[in-house]
């Protein structure tokens, strides 16, 4: 507190948590934690699913009182918070929900909306002058401002009308809107699209006020939080400046930790060498080094090597994939998709981009057979296995456990190695120990459940994932390891996707839904996208012609390249036909010699007939990498590609 008075710290520090504790059954999820909240201070809390995340916003909030420790702040301290699952009154009004508040100029606020519907003339005139004597006029109109820029148009509509994505920008809205000197919100950019986070982004960083939040979003914690706190087995963990800044510091301490624990496992050998030679505990001295010897083996390590790690095969891809032909489909008036058409390449990366409610869920789910479209058609090839991860967990029995859930997709399955994994042992790498493995469903965390799901779809060794907001409700750790999986994936992937974090690493192709039944195709990553996109509207605004226009993203041409995967292949591509073709050559040298060798002959055989079929996969590729290189070329020369 060097350089502080007694008059800044009253002032800057808002609410102080002190020793708190928390445990479910045996499970501890906060062990004496502390942490001081100031004016000022954004806070990105993060952690793996199920480490008491949302549990220590609630007990901040005031939610949820802890088994032990105190939670102090100032009397006229206000705080609003949003919580991953929603309260709402199924018949009132979108207005009347977001000035739910208990205030005196929420209430004045309520009466005079419901003023002006009854069209109560003497009523509107008195709560006119109040409006005006309380200042709420500014409140309501922002209100109306937030909702707008969250997309929900129509005030006086009935929440039981609404989608889930609306309640949730509903609440939000309301959230925002309240003055409060803690803001507190659980996951505020799940189920919205890329628009509204980025005009969340603008108000958070203008707001007054600290902010304290859950969110798996990188970009968001990036570019919103100046600290991030860690829960990690009950133990948190501080770290001032953005998410970038946590990365460096965080790999900094797990060293340490990594050294430290290095230290203590020497000393315990040591100790255990000196027990073992048979010492007799007859000297004072001799009785305090046992007892050190039994708290440096009683001791719980501060690190521990937990790390989520997916390495599983996938089922062999034919030449056809998927081919999509010209489909339509529409509920109503309402276009969602007008004339597609695709055709999946075997090591396709997309990711599928737009405004919720525009039809992105549509498109996956016709291409994996759970819609029909009404023109068109989704022609799969025969070795084609799809692997579909959605956005809803409602198929999951409540009452089954876990270990049955996977089970039910497969016993065994093989890595990328080819050894064969139990589906107890997958589990164990998704982070389920065998408490969790019995555990019944009903009982996971939100993130527990979807990272289950993932788990359940890999289990099944699919050769095309279809993955529908598959960065919802997953921590940081799973999505980080997730994104390496997918770019070793033996496969396609398609993702629906508002995560801009997760679309650069795990995307190399963009389709975005531009509004009116079209989606115009994009080669590169989010970033590369939303350059393009700002430079459509950029031009459009210096020729003021914006207004009521597509924004069309072929209108300029663009140069065609390699993607940073293609451009690696091409490098290496002709070594490793050379390196097939020699095996091949050793195989039929070996088959000669073996013509008495029956058992011999035949696991020969397979070996030959696997490297000419990978000699084959390697050939398609060298003829679509080589024709890529030429039209890069001419491209270069004069040619221009979109």
């Amino acid at each position: 507190m060097v350089g502080y008075t007694y008059w800044d710290v009253i002032n800057v520090n808002i609410l102080n948590a002190e020793n708190i504790s928390k445990s479910y059954s045996e499970k501890i999820l906060l062990k004496d934690i502390g942490l001081g909240i100031s004016e000022g201070d954004k806070i990105g809390v993060i952690g793996i699913n199920g480490t008491g995340k949302s549990t220590f916003l609630k007990i901040i909030a005031g939610q949820e009182a802890p088994d032990k420790g105190n939670i102090t702040k100032g009397s006229s301290i206000s705080i609003e918070y949003l919580p991953q699952s929603l309260d709402f009154h199924s018949e009132a009004t979108v207005l009347e929900q977001i000035f739910r508040g208990d205030t005196p100029v929420m209430k004045l606020i309520r009466e005079y909306e419901k003023a002006l519907e009854a069209a109560a003339g003497e009523t509107i005139i008195r709560l006119t002058h109040e409006m005006d004597a309380m200042g709420a006029w500014s409140i309501e109109r922002e209100a109306k401002t937030i909702l707008t820029k969250l997309g929900i148009f129509d005030f006086n509509a009935k929440i039981s009308t609404l989608s889930g994505g609306q309640k949730k920008r509903i609440a939000l809205a309301a959230a925002l809107i309240n003055p409060s000197d803690l803001l507190i919100l659980d996951e505020p950019t799940n189920h919205l699209d890329n628009d509204i986070i980025d005009y969340l982004e603008g108000y958070l960083n203008k707001r007054k006020g600290a902010l304290l939040m859950v969110t798996h979003d990188r970009y968001f914690l990036e570019r919103v939080t100046n600290k991030i706190i860690e829960l990690d087995r009950g133990s948190l963990y501080e770290y001032d400046g953005s998410y970038n800044d946590f990365l460096e510091k965080k790999l900094l301490r797990e060293e340490m930790e990594r050294t430290s624990e290095g230290k203590r496992q020497n000393l315990l050998r040591k100790e255990l060498a000196w027990i073992k030679r048979g010492a007799k505990a007859r000297t004072t001295k001799q009785k305090a080094r046992i007892q050190r010897f039994e708290e440096l083996r009683d001791k719980e390590p501060n690190f521990i090597e937990d790390k989520l790690e997916i390495s599983v095969g996938g089922s062999r891809l034919g030449k056809k994939i998927i081919e999509i032909h010209g489909i339509d489909k529409a509920y109503g008036e309402n276009n969602l998709i007008r004339d597609f058409s695709y055709i999946l390449l075997r090591d396709d990366r997309i990711g599928i981009i737009g405004p919720n409610g525009i039809g992105k869920s549509t498109l996956i789910n016709i291409i994996a057979g759970k819609i029909t479209p009404d023109k068109g058609e989704v022609d799969i090839g025969e070795t084609v296995k799809i692997g579909m991860f959605s956005q809803e967990t409602y198929h999951m029995a409540d009452d089954m456990r876990a270990i049955e859930y996977v089970r039910e997709g497969a016993e065994y399955i093989a890595n990328a190695e080819g050894y064969k994994l139990s589906a107890s042992q997958m589990m164990e790498l998704f982070l389920f120990n065998s408490t969790l493995q019995w555990t019944p469903i009903g009982k996971l965390s939100g993130g527990e459940r979807r990272r289950l799901h993932l788990l359940r779809v890999l289990m099944e060794a699919p050769n095309v994932l279809l993955l529908d907001e598959p960065t919802n409700d997953l921590d940081i750790e799973t999505l980080t390891i997730l994104e390496d999986y997918l770019e070793s994936f033996p496969g396609a992937v398609i993702a629906v996707s508002h995560d801009r974090y997760f679309l650069d690493k795990a995307a190399d192709k963009i389709f975005y839904f531009e509004g009116d039944g079209s989606i115009a195709q994009y080669t590169g990553n989010y970033s590369d996208f939303k350059e393009r996109f700002d430079s459509i509207i950029d031009d459009k605004q210096d020729n003021k012609s914006i207004k009521g226009k597509k924004l069309e993203l072929r209108e300029k041409p663009r140069a065609l390249k390699f993607t940073y995967k293609e451009q690696k292949e091409y490098e290496v591509i002709d070594e490793e036909i050379e390196a097939i073709e020699q095996s091949i050559g050793e195989l039929e040298a070996k088959l000669a010699e073996a013509a008495s060798d029956y058992e011999l002959l035949q696991r020969l055989l397979g070996q030959k007939k696997e490297q000419e079929r990978l000699l084959e996969e390697k050939m398609e590729r060298w003829v679509y990498l080589n024709e890529l290189a030429e039209k890069i070329q001419e491209g270069k020369n004069g040619g221009v590609y979109y």
